[in-house]
């Protein structure tokens, strides 16, 4: 039997663990992207949850599509609160009677940091602190958060391991590196261990492609619909890993489970594998004609944007071993996935 299917085999009997043992997850960031995925496997895996949001990223239609995905009794479980991590009261609230914590909820985007540092700072390191206190009053199990693979900044060498980063390139991935030196200082004063998972370029539904900010997989996607250009910053070669959202929901789950020992680490979450940007596009191409979109037009090539990185690779080595989490989806899988949840929701725009 391959590592691969050990571990599946691990992570598949942490799901029926957890259908047997009903607990309580409090997700922050809940109506976006990842916090609205996370929510909706832990109601199908008929678990409680409470959801925490301000809405300044996330949407009620996240919310509302997650309600039609799931049964509802399962959907009885949920309660949600809409407030603010820059709220310290609001976190207290929301962590009592929690048993694990997922959180989700920042201001992402380097460009956003760039063009306003002040609202980052706050939301991501503020907020931050700010939860990390509450889950520690509330004697919370566990403790995850989101980090990010800007974290690496600068340091050239691929592919990423956790032990070594660089210069950061954003006051995003400043943020986020406090928000690992935050955590270790909380496991060391007060003995609350947490764990960051450092995310690589995750995509998949419920991705917004609209907006100044939009992330690239959703963003081109609805260009190429809608016959719009797609514009590449620099030559289109440079590469990310890109990481489909199922990925980074088992990487949460497994998190939240591990035991103590796993804990007061970040882990990179990924594939382990480099997609050019150039490679992306054609990987695009083919969802949409597999969906019955013939793409025409070629990319248009500008400047790199400020604060990117050339290329972007993880080691997954570490989050295997320790947490036992294995990729299900490559990113051509993922996008075979998620190509027609994207074309749903483009042509509703149209």
């Amino acid at each position: 039997m391959s590592l691969e299917s050990v571990v599946m085999k691990s992570y598949n009997q942490h799901k029926n663990d957890l259908k047997n043992s009903r607990k309580t997850w409090l997700v922050t960031g809940c109506a976006g992207f990842i916090g609205s995925n996370l929510i909706e496997t832990l109601l199908l895996l008929d678990q409680r949850v409470v959801g925490l949001d301000n809405f300044s990223t996330g949407y009620q239609h996240n919310l509302d599509e997650v309600q039609s995905l799931v049964s509802d009794q399962q959907w009885r479980r949920f309660s949600f609160i809409e407030g603010d991590i820059c709220d310290l009261a609001v976190c207290h609230d929301v962590c009592s009677g929690v048993d694990y914590v997922l959180h989700q909820a920042a201001l992402g985007s380097v460009p956003r940091s760039i063009s306003d540092p002040i609202a980052t700072n706050q939301n991501n390191i503020t907020g931050f602190l700010n939860m990390l206190l509450a889950a520690r009053d509330a004697e919370v199990e566990s403790f995850t958060y989101a980090s990010s693979s800007a974290i690496y900044g600068d340091h050239p060498a691929l592919p990423k391991v956790e032990e070594v980063t660089g210069k950061p390139l954003s006051p995003y991935a400043i943020t986020k590196y406090v928000n690992e030196l935050y955590a270790g200082i909380f496991a060391d004063s007060y003995d609350f261990k947490s764990v960051g998972l450092r995310y690589f370029n995750v995509f998949g539904k419920r991705q917004d492609p609209q907006g100044a900010y939009a992330a690239v997989i959703p963003k081109w996607t609805e260009s190429m619909i809608k016959g719009q250009p797609v514009y590449i910053n620099g030559d289109g070669e440079t590469s990310r890993d890109f990481c489909f959202i199922d990925n980074a929901v088992q990487a949460n789950l497994l998190a939240a489970l591990a035991d103590d020992e796993a804990k007061d680490q970040a882990y990179n979450v990924a594939v382990g594998d480099r997609t050019t940007l150039n490679e992306l596009f054609d990987e695009l191409k083919k969802g949409l004609a597999n969906n019955g979109i013939i793409c025409q037009q070629q990319p248009v090539y500008r400047e790199f944007r400020a604060g990117d990185v050339r290329h972007s690779q993880a080691d997954i080595g570490k989050a295997q071993r320790l947490l036992g989490y294995v990729p299900q989806y490559r990113v051509g899988a993922g996008i075979e996935q998620a190509m027609g949840w994207y074309v749903d929701q483009i042509r509703k725009l149209l």
